[in-house]
Order: structure tokens, then sequence, then C-alpha cells
């Protein structure tokens, strides 16, 4: 079976003409994995980055990582003053991963958890995106070598369905998007973390550096 090429569809539709007239939600996990994303899309469509990653349960993370995204989206907005690139603060949610993580704490990152984290935060963005009467919704999280991008747009392509908006695929990783995203974030000085977001993907992180003590 032929493997789905998610890059070569994103690149396709946003080449589509009118696409510049479009919105787009995406839901960005951190500053740096979205450094990337965002850069490639300003200019081909209308971004409003959603801060939205009910995983990061830590409220100091939390924050910081918020922060960051704002940074990043000013210092983009005043390096690319043509294109149309809006933060939007999202719901914390905590709760909401906490309970469908129940039972799950033991998975491996990548695992039965993170499907349904991908699920939660995907459809509260395109949730978002029709409450603000954006056209499509979408994450940065396939830029991350660690994520599943077909896993991705696949439940994206399903709750667009669901949800009635339309979905852009992507896998951001394609091309040097991570390499990429590493220089952007040394360029504008972004804070790095060294594991996804929730409390589970922290400990298996700290047992990797113990490990390699």
């Amino acid at each position: 079976m032929n493997k789905k090429n998610y890059a070569k569809m994103c690149e396709d539709l946003l080449a589509e003409q009118g696409m510049k007239e479009k919105t787009l939600v995406i839901q960005s996990c951190c500053a740096p994995c979205s450094s990337w994303c965002l850069t490639y899309l300003q200019g081909k469509i209308k971004i409003k980055s959603l801060y939205y990653n009910p995983n990061i349960v830590d409220s100091e993370e939390y924050d910081k990582r918020e922060e960051e995204l704002k940074k990043l989206v000013d210092i983009l907005s005043l390096e690319y003053p043509d294109s149309s690139i809006e933060f939007i603060p999202g719901r914390k949610d905590t709760e909401r991963f906490l309970e469908l993580s129940e039972g799950l704490e033991k998975e491996p990152e990548g695992g039965a958890r993170c499907e349904k984290c991908f699920e939660l935060r995907l459809r509260e963005t395109a949730r978002v995106a029709r409450e603000v009467g954006a056209d499509y919704f979408s994450t940065t999280l396939t830029i991350s070598p660690l994520k599943n991008a077909a896993l991705l747009n696949e439940i994206g392509e399903r709750i667009a369905k669901e949800e009635g908006v339309l979905f852009l695929p992507s896998d951001f990783k394609k091309h040097d998007g991570y390499k990429n995203s590493v220089e952007l974030s040394k360029k504008y000085d972004l804070y790095r973390q060294d594991y996804c977001g929730c409390p589970f993907s922290k400990a298996e992180s700290e047992l990797r550096k113990q490990e390699k003590q």
C-alpha cells in the first residue's frame, strides 16, 4: 500500500489559488517546534497559532512555554510584516488530559496515551477553528521525529469530517524541518525543553538521563 506524502499534500494545497486569503488555526505545542512551521506557512495562509497543551501539568512549565510562543509570534510578526500571524491562548484543560490518561500512565511515549492526547488537542483545535471562523486547522506536532505523522494526519482527517472544518495535512519534519527548527530556536533564543510536556514523558526523559550517567 502506498504511503501518503503528507508534506507534498500540504505543499500542493497551500499552492492553490486563494489560499493566502484563507485562515488556519494551528495547534502549537511550543515555540521551538512552531518556529519552522510558522515560518514555512507565513505568506501562504493567514495563521492563528493556538497554544493548547493540556498535557503540560506543571504550571511553571506551561506558562514558560506559552510566553515563549507569544515571543516567537511577536518576532515573526516583525520579521514578516506582510504576513498575518496571531497568537491565541487556549484552555488549560489539565484535568481532561489526566482523565483520558487514566490506566495509560506506563505507556511508552508514542503509545496509546499519546494517541488519546493527539485526539484531544486536534479536536479542540478544530472547535476553536470553527468558533473563530477559520477555514482550516492543523498541528505543529508533525515536526517532531518522535511523533507519528501518519497517525496525526489520520486523526486530523477523521476529526475534520466529524467537526465540519477542513484539515491541513502536514509532515513538517520533512525537508530538514526539524533541523531548521533547531537553528531558528538558536537564532531567536527560544527555550527548548527536553521532554514532550506531560509528567509521564518527563519521567521517561529523567530516566534516560539517569541511565546515561
